[in-house]
């Protein structure tokens, strides 16, 4: 993982301001996933929902090495489960918004833990912007503002945290030669390839400029930006978050 200087670059255009951030933690050598990656396909056309494909190592001794896995989305996984306090750590799993977890092949529970998200008070409370053009992706996340939930609690503001910046792939096919989805060829969406660490969040207006180069790398053709609580060996919610392509 990699970090940048924040600079004081001007965003000119609003990036997807989304009401969830959809996690999906799958694996190639899982019989189950295709089932979930197939519902993530789904909802990445819905243009109000960020969702991402997390591809996880530690199946790859059932005999199918996955091509796409990477150890930092396992961890990133395993430090949910923690973070929670479930220890729940499986595939296909869909993490919502950084806090709920549902199973990935369920639409429907999917769906109710985005409505659900929607209550908690600083979940996806920070309008983010982010643009790509002369090369550079700009960055912006507007201070944060005391929120309050839909339960009525007293309002809070999301002011602890870190800001990533992912790299994504929006599509790619992979045919499985063995292992538990032998012979099979699937397609996974919006998976992530690249984790840039913009900086720490702190609640104050922020923006960073980071170069095209940097992230565009692995079929890389889309970024995402995470503004979220606590770090990356504790996460927790996620404050805010945008989308946007790079072609």
């Amino acid at each position: 993982m990699s970090s940048t200087q924040s600079t004081a670059v001007p965003v000119s255009s609003l990036g997807s301001q989304a009401r969830a951030v959809v996690e999906l933690f799958t694996s190639q050598g899982c019989s189950s996933c295709p089932a979930a990656d197939r519902v993530l396909a789904e909802l990445k056309k819905d243009p109000t929902l960020i969702a991402v494909s997390l591809p996880i190592t530690y199946w790859d001794y059932l005999g199918w090495k996955d091509t796409l896995a990477d150890p930092r989305h396992t961890a990133r996984q395993t430090a949910y489960s923690h973070a929670r306090g479930d220890r729940a750590v499986y595939t296909p799993q869909v993490v919502v918004n950084g806090t709920t977890h549902v199973l990935g092949s369920d639409k429907a529970a999917i769906e109710g833990a985005v409505a659900r998200g929607r209550g908690r008070a600083t979940a996806l409370s920070i309008p983010v912007r982010v643009t790509v053009a002369d090369g550079r992706v700009s960055v912006s996340a507007e201070a944060a503002r005391p929120a309050v939930a839909s339960t009525g609690a007293a309002p809070v503001a999301a002011t602890t945290g870190e800001v990533w910046l992912l790299g994504v792939t929006s599509a790619i096919e992979v045919a499985v030669g063995r292992g538990e989805n032998t012979g099979r060829t699937i397609v996974y969406n919006n998976v992530v390839r690249r984790w840039v660490k913009l900086g720490d969040w702190t609640g104050a207006t922020r923006s960073w400029s980071v170069p095209v180069g940097e992230i565009k790398a692995d079929k890389v053709d889309a970024v995402a930006v995470l503004v979220q609580g606590g770090s990356a060996k504790a996460p927790g919610t996620i404050f805010g978050a945008a989308f946007e392509r790079l072609n």
